[in-house]
């Protein structure tokens, strides 16, 4: 038998099995039951939450053939049936993510003067509306202006501030919420009974927060959990287990890292949970929802703007960064703007211990002086005088180079090759501007500033030989990072 995903089985059928949202719901009804629906309808709210359900029950709604126009449809009707299994003619559902042209839309207005086949009325749902070109909507525009009288549309967008005040102008609009955990947890609670599962209410939290007050994204984790679970019983050690969740210990830890503002330790931590398999982007979101836990409770180890900031910046850069793949590369960056922010850091900072760096490269060359002239008459002094030039070019081409670069320094230049240097513990981000994705941009832009063509090398250095302070060289490069100074 056709495997069926607990979302589509578990959808709801009827008006009293919608999740939240009941005063939606109650006017919705009141419109089905007076036979008073408008020409065109407005979802708007996060995904999951239900919007195109309800749209899809207005149409069972006005389909049904046992009980005419309705706020109870039977579900055992021809129409009732086909509209449970996707398959009636008269309800078409278009995704405007792949449907979004005018050529898409003049084919819609072309469909519309025909009347429907088998229910009363033709309802267009157009998911993901906003997604439509200005023409496209400049198109629709006009139909909704004069919608045919057996049509009725349902838009549903997840952006409404995306779609024009005209088009909102000529519809109903409801704006549906996130879920609450109480609404969220009694749907998965009989949808545990039914499945013959139980489930404790830790669990139960777990599951809400990782859905975001999705109703499809809770049931879909919760499917996962019972699909991995051979237990009856669902406790939270195995819901953790099985949703890799980070353990509450090591979130711990690392805000006893932020609270000692300890830069290594904090860089090999995250190391540490990348080399286990964790996901950095959901620790982080994790250490949010946790920070925001602590921001309420009595037992305070940062002040409130302190706990407010560090969300702040996890969002922030969760969102500026959203595109990158690196999620490390996102977690460095998170880390070390959270240390930035505070203005003490400067003063930890040059109380770090002196580090030393080992002359030996990790890679066959000779040893040549700094400020050996080549042929071209360019020397290691020129190039260090023209790098703050160099790296501004090269981040206004991909920023995320910022964090790859943070703790690299220019170490020599020699026939031609400028040496870029990386300490023991930053070998990821050495490996990482060895990619050419990196590598070529920092090699055009220090052809765009020094109007020569070199090449450039990344190498390792080690803990031994030569000692070098470097207190100072990272609170330079903190303030380059962040754009700003530290007091």
């Amino acid at each position: 038998m056709k495997h069926v995903t607990l979302y589509r089985k578990y959808r709801p059928t009827n008006f009293d099995e919608v999740a939240g949202e009941k005063d939606i719901i109650k006017t919705i009804r009141n419109s089905l039951k007076r036979d008073s629906l408008a020409h065109a309808y407005l979802f708007t709210g996060p995904r999951g939450v239900g919007k195109t359900t309800t749209a899809r029950l207005i149409a069972k709604g006005v389909s049904c053939l046992r009980n005419g126009i309705t706020d109870t449809p039977c579900n055992e009707c021809e129409n009732c049936i086909d509209i449970n299994n996707n398959n009636f003619i008269d309800l078409i559902e278009i995704d405007a993510a792949s449907n979004r042209g005018i050529e898409e839309i003049r084919a819609l207005k072309e469909k519309i003067n025909y009347q429907p086949v088998k229910g009363r009325k033709k309802i267009y749902i157009i998911d993901e509306v906003h997604m439509l070109t200005k023409e496209a909507f400049n198109a629709l525009l006009k139909t909704l202006e004069e919608p045919p009288s057996h049509v009725i549309f349902i838009l549903a967008t997840t952006e409404p501030e995306k779609i024009l005040d005209t088009i909102i102008s000529r519809c109903q609009r409801y704006d549906f919420s996130s879920l609450s955990f109480s609404e969220a947890s009694e749907k998965l609670l009989e949808i545990a009974a039914n499945e013959k599962k139980e489930i404790d209410i830790e669990s139960l939290k777990l599951i809400y927060k990782k859905s975001s007050g999705s109703m499809r994204d809770a049931i879909s984790i919760l499917e996962k959990v019972i699909s991995s679970s051979i237990e009856e019983n669902i406790v939270l050690e195995s819901v953790e287990r099985i949703l890799g969740i980070i353990p509450k210990e090591k979130i711990e830890k690392f805000i006893t890292i932020i609270k000692s503002k300890n830069i290594k330790e904090g860089t090999v931590f995250l190391d540490e949970l990348w080399n286990k398999g964790y996901d950095l982007e959901g620790f982080f979101k994790d250490l949010a929802y946790y920070i925001k836990d602590m921001l309420v409770s009595d037992n305070k180890e940062f002040e409130i703007s302190e706990y407010i900031k560090i969300i702040e910046i996890i969002f922030d850069v969760l969102n500026k960064f959203k595109n990158e793949e690196d999620k490390r590369l996102l977690g460095y960056i998170i880390f070390y703007k959270i240390l930035s922010e505070n203005k003490t850091d400067i003063k930890i900072i040059r109380e770090m211990k002196e580090t030393t760096i080992n002359k030996n490269l990790q890679m066959n060359t000779k040893e040549i002086s700094k400020e050996l002239v080549i042929n071209n008459n360019i020397t290691f002094e020129m190039i260090n005088e023209k790098w703050k030039e160099i790296l501004n070019v090269a981040y206004s081409n991909k920023i995320s180079l910022k964090a790859m670069l943070f703790t690299a320094k220019l170490y020599k230049y020699s026939e031609n090759i400028i040496y870029i240097s990386f300490p023991k513990e930053s070998a990821y981000h050495r490996d990482m501007m060895i990619r050419d994705e990196y590598s070529s941009i920092l090699e055009n832009a220090i052809e765009e500033v020094l109007k020569i063509k070199i090449k450039v090398k990344y190498v390792l250095l080690g803990n031994n030989n030569i000692k070098e302070k470097t207190k100072d060289d990272f609170v330079e490069k903190l303030i380059e990072f962040f754009d700003g100074e530290i007091k």
